[in-house]
């Protein structure tokens, strides 16, 4: 579906960072605002952790995958 732009260190921090994340969110542990938060944006991490590609590095060309380089503008 999508070239993946994630080097297997950065998908193993970004999952096991969403996964703390969304244990302190659905644990009760953080509430409120930044226990929303939490939550979302541990999904986020999780999901671009487990399909090896980020939304955010495709628009600023950058790549963990082969390397800390910047990919040409196509």
């Amino acid at each position: 579906m999508f070239d993946p732009n994630e080097s297997g260190m950065d998908r193993t921090v970004r999952i096991t960072a969403g996964i703390a994340l969304l244990t302190l969110g659905w644990t009760g542990a953080v509430g409120g605002a930044v226990g929303l938060a939490f939550k979302i944006i541990g999904f986020g991490l999780l999901l671009t952790g487990i399909f090896g590609w980020c939304p955010l590095y495709t628009v600023l060309h950058f790549d963990t995958e082969g390397g800390m380089h910047r990919r040409p503008a196509a």
